[in-house]
């Protein structure tokens, strides 16, 4: 279920994504300012989910390199969605452990070891 575009955190996400950050969290880390966080995730630079008792937004701490989002995310986000996933399938699929991809983990830890074209491939399929 989505509100203003953001999801709910499914049990199964909660499970999967090992650490969150909210927006101010998000702010402090990279730098910006609070309504710069909120515009990356309008502009699906990255994506959030609402998680805890709070409902609070918040976003895949692993969304996140040394000087902000990974540039390979958008793009995977396209595909994805291009494929039929919503924001929470999404989010579930870059989370999810695969054995059979070429570093271990899930797809997220794959983009951190710079296989976008890997990721992307297997993101297409989906499509198929």
């Amino acid at each position: 279920m989505t509100t203003s575009g953001i999801v709910h955190a499914s049990p199964e996400l909660m499970t999967l994504v090992p650490s969150w950050l909210s927006v101010p969290e998000v702010a402090e880390r990279v730098g910006l300012p609070m309504s710069l966080v909120r515009r990356m995730i309008d502009d699906r630079d990255v994506l959030a989910a609402r998680v805890g008792e709070n409902n609070a937004v918040a976003v895949p701490e692993a969304f996140l390199g040394p000087d902000g989002p990974l540039h390979s995310l958008k793009g995977t986000f396209t595909v994805l969605a291009d494929g039929g996933l919503d924001d929470l399938e999404i989010l579930v699929w870059l989370f999810t452990p695969d054995p059979s991809l070429p570093a271990p983990g899930a797809p997220i830890d794959n983009l951190h070891a710079g296989f976008k074209t890997e990721i992307r491939r297997r993101a297409m399929e989906l499509a198929l």
